[in-house]
């Protein structure tokens, strides 16, 4: 599980990243246009902040509580 804490700790970089850097070739997903139809562009970057901090909160908790040694 510490490795996970490690990999969701990265995802959570990544997510703030994309939400704050918009990359053309990320941001013009169809997927993520779906978000962007549905919530707005200001909507799908909080949706992605909102999902980033989760995953960041959990990564951190899990890193913590299954700290080798």
């Amino acid at each position: 599980m510490f490795y996970l804490g490690i990999i969701l700790i990265i995802y959570a970089v990544a997510v703030f990243l994309i939400a704050g850097m918009k990359p053309a070739k990320i941001w013009n997903m169809p997927k993520i246009q779906g978000f962007v139809k549905i919530l707005g562009n200001l909507g799908t970057v909080i949706f992605f902040v909102v999902w980033g901090i989760i995953a960041l909160g959990f990564g951190i908790w899990l890193t913590v509580v299954n700290w080798p040694g």
